[in-house]
């Protein structure tokens, strides 16, 4: 008998991005019982056991920062053969808005930081020209902790085995508004197979916490013409989080 709960974010991960090999997606297909269980993270600091929303912002960053060794040293799937860096986020432990991608790129493999290749770029002007605040104010990170070889979308085994420090992230900072950036980080969070035409828009609920879903930055790199789209859910962000748009903007 499977384990697996129904409501399991690891299964949802693993059913779409098997769904997605059937329709042609270039990675090897899983077999399911092969799947290693998810990561058991090591006791962490004292801190990091007190309820996330009685931390101190001190508390907070020693809580990451023995998350962030974890990551360093975690070898749970192939990935951590081919790393230049192990890439945990950028940004600040405290904050209120949480973006959350999908794996990093090159330029983040090679800096060990979120988001600082185009995409990142285009990410810090939603940021900064679009939202008002500054890259210090949120907290930017992904799925993997480590970047898939030439870029390619996560393998199911990647996520399994990495989703749990994300789950533990987002745990620790306890954010206002979740973003979720592009389809997979947004299925794998959400536990659904609804495209993203479906999810981008509205709000969902993550562990009971405000999420909203919204194009890539490499996708409107790609796809200008959704920058449109984009902005409006990023101002759904803002209305609940209580900002205005700036005078520039």
């Amino acid at each position: 008998m499977s384990s697996e709960s129904p409501h399991d974010p690891r299964r949802a991960c693993i059913q779409q991005l098997e769904s997605d090999l059937f329709l042609g997606a270039k990675a090897l297909p899983l077999d399911r019982a092969k799947v290693p269980q998810p990561v058991s993270l090591a006791a962490a600091p004292d801190e990091s056991r007190i309820p996330p929303n009685t931390m101190t912002a001190q508390q907070k960053r020693q809580a990451m920062d023995a998350l962030e060794e974890q990551v360093k040293a975690c070898q749970k799937c192939p990935l951590s053969q081919t790393r230049t860096n192990t890439v945990f986020c950028r940004g600040n432990p405290g904050a209120e808005l949480v973006f959350v991608g999908e794996a990093p790129g090159y330029y983040e493999d090679q800096q060990g930081l979120a988001f600082v290749g185009r995409a990142g770029k285009l990410l810090d002007d939603i940021i900064t020209k679009g939202m008002g605040l500054s890259p210090d104010d949120v907290y930017i990170c992904n799925v993997l902790k480590c970047r898939p070889p030439s870029n390619r979308d996560p393998g199911s085994t990647e996520m399994v085995s990495c989703l749990p420090y994300l789950e533990r992230q987002l745990e620790i900072i306890s954010p206002k508004v979740i973003c979720c950036l592009g389809r997979i980080a947004s299925q794998c969070l959400l536990e659904t197979r609804a495209p993203m035409k479906e999810l981008r828009g509205q709000w969902h609920t993550y562990r009971g916490l405000r999420t909203m879903v919204t194009y890539h930055p490499a996708y409107l790199l790609r796809n200008p013409a959704d920058k449109k789209k984009s902005w409006l859910d990023i101002q759904q962000v803002m209305a609940e989080l209580g900002l205005k748009r700036p005078k520039t903007a």
